[in-house]
């Protein structure tokens, strides 16, 4: 076969990839194709990677399988974590996208040099910068999200002006190699500046806002990707970061205009910081608390129930007691369903997936427009683990940190239980006035072990 039968046919591969990666997207925005999604976009990344041995520039495949077999290693453990973990696990793999793109950059650097135009240099000091940043930044968030580090905002005073001139200076540096590559000392420097401005970058965003910041670095993944793809000539790798990078980008708008955040706020917001202003000394507040069979005997009265899961929910694995809740509370003819707003949990769609996991029927989950609308009309609704979310401060304090984000108004419902470990503040550091509200029930105890305890009731396991 002669070796422009070989490009055709490489680059007639690399148009269907395009195409399934494109076609991947289409189908993951519904559920009912998501799982086609994902299938047609694993094919096509394997159809990419597999041409690509094929590339008659190609002479040694010794490193490229090394490579492979490290990201096996790496991946599988990945790909094995908890459902809970999934965050984390996403915030990892921006690290290593980041890191491998950082690395190649680096390494056609030290190749080139110093025969290397200013172009070319342009496109791998762009490429190594974002790079560099996007892997320690990703870690930072992955670190947050694992709880291995503060999830409270680490800021001081001047922060945004040292973290300015840190992204100066690597630009500087940056500018520097443009028109004097060989300059032996700039490079590492460069690339170094970078990774720590990418702590910086993160270390001073709090514990709510870190999926939008997920979903933003997902975008820098992307763009480095599509850099790489200029520095490689790889028009694959340029549409396919091109699409990671827009997609990522689309996602951290549309979280941010569910939380009622601009980018500006995420990135020096003040999430994590508990108000003083919501803070009332211990003695004034008045808790009311009920029992799982206090629970049971309100929920099996009600008429309507609204499920508002969150975190909490997914971190007690509760998910599949709450199924055995809808379905006991169905055959006492009970409507139940499922308020789903935008950012529960740690990631858009993770209580959509959680709950499909266990099965509960996906027309009874509704968007959080929905959920408000017909609040009058709910007899009982259920938080589970969902504290940031449904706390009314939102709507009713001006000086809360998340005054205009958009809640599950549970509060007008006619009777609310909580399902909650203590009245700590949850994920944004935020105390919940909810908690104190005279129609407002605490149920504390671990949300699978409670839940568990209101279907036995329910079951007359109780009597």
């Amino acid at each position: 076969m002669s070796q422009i039968t070989v490009q055709y046919l490489t680059d007639f591969s690399y148009i269907i990839a395009i195409a399934f990666f494109i076609l991947s997207l289409k189908w993951l925005s519904s559920p009912a194709t998501a799982r086609r999604g994902v299938l047609v976009g694993e094919i096509g990344a394997a159809m990419a990677v597999v041409t690509t041995f094929f590339n008659p520039d190609l002479v040694r495949f010794k490193w490229i399988l090394i490579a492979l077999l490290i990201g096996v290693i790496i991946g599988i453990p990945l790909g094995m974590v908890h459902m809970t973990a999934v965050p984390q696990r996403t915030a990892m793999s921006h690290a290593f996208g980041a890191l491998a793109a950082a690395l190649i950059g680096i390494a056609e650097y030290y190749m080139r040099i110093p025969h290397i135009n200013k172009f070319e240099m342009t496109e791998i000091a762009m490429e190594v910068i974002i790079g560099s940043l996007s892997f320690t930044g990703s870690l930072i968030a992955a670190g947050k999200l694992q709880e291995w580090l503060p999830q409270r905002p680490i800021v001081y005073k001047g922060q945004n002006i040292v973290s300015l001139s840190v992204l100066g200076a690597a630009v500087l540096t940056a500018l520097v190699l443009i028109f004097n590559p060989i300059a032996p000392y700039f490079f590492p420097a460069m690339v170094i500046i970078s990774l720590l401005f990418g702590v910086m970058l993160v270390t001073p965003i709090g514990g709510a806002d870190m999926p939008t910041v997920i979903a933003l670095l997902n975008s820098y993944v992307g763009l480095t990707a599509a850099l790489l793809g200029f520095v490689l000539n790889s028009k694959v790798l340029v549409v396919a970061g091109a699409l990671d990078g827009s997609s990522g980008f689309i996602l951290a708008v549309i979280m941010c205009k569910a939380m009622n955040r601009s980018f500006t706020n995420v990135m020096f917001g003040a999430f994590g910081q508990l108000q003083s202003s919501a803070k009332v000394e211990e003695g004034e507040r008045v808790v009311h608390t009920a029992s799982p069979e206090e629970a049971a005997a309100i929920l099996a009265a009600a008429n309507t129930v609204l499920v508002v899961p969150g975190y909490g929910m997914a971190v007690a694995q509760a998910q599949h007691k709450v199924r055995e809740l809808y379905d006991a509370l169905t055959k006492k003819g009970v409507d139940v369903k499922f308020g789903i707003h935008p950012v529960a949990g740690r990631m858009p769609g993770h209580m959509n997936v959680l709950l499909a996991e266990a099965d509960v029927p996906y027309d009874r989950l509704i968007e959080m427009d929905t959920a408000n609308s017909e609040m009058p009309q709910t007899d009982v609704a259920l938080v589970i683990g969902a504290n940031d979310v449904t706390n009314p401060a939102a709507k009713t304090d001006q000086g809360s940190p998340i005054y205009g984000m958009p809640i599950i108004e549970v509060n007008g419902a006619r009777t609310v239980m909580v399902i909650k470990r203590s009245l700590n503040p949850g994920f944004a550091g935020i105390d919940n006035p909810l908690y104190y509200m005279d129609n407002t029930l605490m149920l504390f105890g671990d949300a699978k072990v409670f839940v568990s305890g209101i279907v036995k009731e329910l079951a007359g396991g109780g009597e």
